[in-house]
């Protein structure tokens, strides 16, 4: 497996330096930014770095293997690509060359309903080995449409979306015109202007556009109505009933992602679910919320009765290893995978994957962790 990786940009920072120096302004801010204060943004990154991690250096030690099984399959390493929405905005073909690295490193990527390609696509760049996002359709005929496209493609794994009731109220997105329905303002336009790498694969790759919704959009919709289209057709807001309907129909692993609370992971066992991801959307929907970190703390002793993921304020394989040592049995990054796609185009995928699998690594060779299970005996409480 290529482990090599572009030694200009070794940490995440350098990718997220480089990616803010070519794409737009406004592209950048909606990836980077949270909400209001960007108050939890920070916090979740932050208290996840409070972690700290024993070793055990004189015991005996045999080396290091980073692959960890999940729903019954043995993944090389235990973190995946978590979805993005609007992933082509950020960089043209984002979505594809992430699956495309997911699927050379053997780990989940997960795809938006929201983001910029269509589920058959990722299908049939992964044979199928993929997991898929979902906002929650207002209709049921077109919650059923999505879940029989997904199993037609033989799609395994269903996350279903809970912290988004509501948009969050992100500032920069509004002045930059990105809130619902979007705009292209004369400032945003010199941006395209000054970044021409990004405008160039734009115009390769086409305006992005939300690709999995495209059958049902009626035909030349501006972009006003397209945003009046999209805040008609889903409803982020579950219940009880909605999960148990999805339950009963999909056969697969069934995952809902943003758990926080004990209340909600209950209810999550109650109805046979497999598993939940812990999560605060990266910060980007309530800013008085807690970090995930603490969140996942609180709901371990779930982990007897499904599968307990984190993402939100992961960054590096420093901070995967944290999360893996407070007792997540398995991670997601976004802004990661973004910010290194962002900053190397085509190679940015496998340069985020050589580069968390080489951090992870390190981890582990110094405090002597000779498996992704043992982890949790290397916190420091």
């Amino acid at each position: 497996m290529n482990l090599n990786y572009n030694q200009a940009y070794p940490g995440i920072d350098d990718l997220r330096n480089k990616a803010k120096s070519r794409i737009p302004g406004f592209a950048f801010e909606y990836l980077d930014g949270g909400c209001n204060e960007d108050v939890n943004l920070h916090r979740n990154t932050t208290e996840l770095r409070d972690v700290r991690l024993k070793p055990f250096y004189l015991g005996s030690y045999a080396g290091v293997d980073t692959s960890k099984t999940l729903f019954g399959k043995t993944y090389a390493a235990p973190f995946g690509i978590a979805p993005v929405g609007l992933q082509g905005l950020i960089w043209p073909n984002s979505p594809s060359i992430l699956a495309n690295a997911a699927k050379e490193h053997n780990v989940p990527f997960i795809l938006s309903t929201v983001t910029t390609s269509a589920i058959e696509d990722i299908a049939k760049i992964t044979d199928g080995d993929f997991w898929y996002q979902l906002y929650h359709p207002a209709e049921e005929k077109l919650r059923d449409s999505i879940l029989g496209r997904l199993k037609d493609v033989e799609c395994d794994v269903l996350v279903v979306l809970a912290d988004v009731p509501t948009f969050g109220f992100r500032p920069r997105d509004i002045r930059n015109g990105l809130a619902m329905p979007p705009r292209m303002t004369l400032k945003n336009m010199l941006q395209v202007i000054s970044r021409p790498s990004w405008a160039i694969n734009t115009l390769i790759h086409g305006t992005p556009s939300f690709a999995t919704m495209k059958p049902y959009l009626p035909n030349r919709m501006d972009m006003k109505q397209l945003g009046a289209f999209m805040d008609r057709t889903f409803s982020g807001r579950l219940n009880r009933e909605r999960i148990a309907a999805i339950r009963e129909q999909w056969k697969g692993k069934l995952i809902i992602k943003g758990i926080t609370s004990s209340e909600d992971a209950q209810l999550a066992v109650d109805l046979g679910l497999d598993g939940i991801i812990v999560s605060n959307h990266g910060g980007r929907q309530l800013d008085s919320a807690e970090s995930s970190v603490k969140s996942l703390s609180d709901l371990l002793l779930f982990k007897n009765k499904l599968a307990v993921m984190m993402d939100s304020g992961i960054r590096s394989g420093a901070d995967i290893a944290r999360a893996l040592a407070v007792g997540a049995d398995f991670t997601f990054l976004g802004r990661t995978f973004m910010y290194s796609t962002a900053a190397l185009g085509d190679e940015g995928g496998q340069h985020a994957m050589a580069i968390l699998k080489r951090q992870l690594t390190q981890v582990m060779e110094q405090i002597c962790c000779p498996n992704i299970n043992e982890f949790p005996k290397h916190l420091i409480s």
